[in-house]
């Protein structure tokens, strides 16, 4: 009896002792929970912003007869965790001093339109040689007159989705102009990270067509982060648009004096237009006659080539093929840059849309993707991306370039004068 007294007793302090070290284990845990929740955070910031890049150096490009003659990197930057959101990039070195020459990130329009068109058709060292398509892979040149020959670039495919840039979960990505921004700033502060080396050298932050809109977004935020003291300190210098988009309203009622300024349009009826159309939005008129007279200007123009006005109109002609002629503030945002969707049609081999098609064969091809270290993940290659995720546009203004900060930094603005979209607008920037 005592016996069995003793048992009870020693099993009732045994569960009393085990209950005990079981609430302080869990309290012991609670408090390192507590304690080690704000080196977690750390961690994932660490691990996020310091993350080595999935970078490769390209030497040999396949339709390319020997080696580069410049150095070409290539290479996938994660920016959006929550999507499996990477952006690929191309790094070429400037051919004169690249640790003292200036940095150019340069973003293309579109919006989705490939960097690749920047690096092949725009501003750096390869361009397609211009010859029927049989089958085989298209040929690629050296371009002499590069902006690599004194420039450091880095050509950014973004949004995602945009040429070999991709999101896992592309169907929930929500894309806007300031995501997209966003998404630039995140990838300079690891490209820099994995590239100190280049952290003092003028950086500039470029890009034509729509990513007029989007290069003042991102210098901004570069100049946020400086004047925060966030790591890694860029030297930002100023920042390049060329023939940019900046307000659909803006650009849209700019065109038909350009039209009239280079003889499109005759004098009678510019008149007529300017006296239905004034106080009105060219995207959205009230105004009956202002509309008729808007109509007819758009037949009228159907009938050059407005990207190109003295070149030959080129049939296809992709960008009215694939946008309705409906005006509203989408209606012709940067149609200079061609819709290519899968399989492309081939237009005349005389227009320099020609090497457009070209470069969906060479960039699709096996030994390309291969070269260029492309993911498997990533779909097919198009110099305009038709990806399923939305892409919400913000409305610029001019006076966004008129920030107190930015407006103290270098400004640089090019155009083309033989365009008819996205022409006279230039000029009021000019005069500002």
């Amino acid at each position: 009896m005592l016996i069995s007294f003793i048992n009870e007793r020693e099993n009732m302090m045994l569960i009393l002792a085990t209950e005990t070290s079981d609430r302080r284990l869990r309290s012991l845990r609670l408090k390192m929970a507590k304690s080690l929740k704000p080196l977690s955070l750390f961690l994932s910031w660490l691990i996020f912003f310091l993350s080595p890049l999935s970078a490769s150096v390209v030497t040999h490009l396949p339709g390319f007869d020997g080696a580069l003659p410049f150095y070409l990197e290539t290479g996938y930057v994660g920016v959006d965790e929550a999507n499996g959101g990477e952006l690929f990039y191309y790094f070429i070195e400037s051919e004169g001093n690249p640790r003292d020459d200036p940095l150019f990130l340069w973003l293309t329009g579109g919006p989705r339109c490939s960097a690749f068109s920047g690096l092949a058709f725009e501003v750096g060292p390869l361009k397609f040689v211009t010859a029927e398509y049989n089958g085989s892979l298209p040929s690629l040149v050296y371009h002499p007159y590069s902006w690599t020959k004194v420039a450091n670039m880095i050509f950014l495919d973004s949004p995602l989705g945009s040429g070999f840039s991709f999101a896992k979960n592309i169907e929930r990505y929500y894309a806007d102009d300031i995501s997209w921004s966003e998404h630039a700033y995140k990838f300079l502060i690891k490209w820099f990270n994995d590239h100190p080396q280049f952290l003092s050298n003028p950086l500039y932050i470029a890009g034509d067509s729509y990513a007029g809109k989007i290069v003042p977004i991102v210098t901004q935020l570069v100049l946020d982060g400086i004047d925060a003291g966030k790591q890694p300190q860029f030297n930002l210098q100023g920042y390049i648009i060329g023939n940019p988009s900046t307000g659909e309203r803006v650009d849209e009622n700019s065109r038909v004096p350009f039209a009239h300024g280079m003889a499109i349009i005759s004098n009678s009826f510019y008149k007529l237009t300017q006296r239905s159309c004034q106080g009105q939005d060219y995207t959205n008129p009230t105004n009956a006659q202002c509309a008729s007279c808007l109509d007819t200007f758009d037949q009228i123009v159907s009938e050059i080539n407005r990207p190109q006005i003295l070149e030959l109109k080129c049939i296809p002609e992709y960008f009215e093929y694939f946008m309705p002629r409906i005006r509203n503030q989408d209606r012709r945002i940067l149609k200079e840059k061609l819709n290519l969707f899968a399989p492309p049609p081939f237009p005349d081999i005389r227009c320099r849309s020609y090497a457009y098609v070209l470069s969906y064969y060479w960039a699709n091809n096996v030994a390309v993707r291969q070269a260029l270290h492309i993911k498997e993940v990533c779909s097919s290659f198009k110099i305009k991306s038709n990806a399923k995720g939305s892409h919400q546009r913000v409305t610029w203004r001019i006076n966004a370039c008129k920030k107190e900060a930015i407006s103290k930094m270098t400004d640089i603005l090019f155009l083309g004068c033989n365009r008819a979209t996205l022409m006279l607008l230039f000029l009021l920037l000019l005069s500002l």
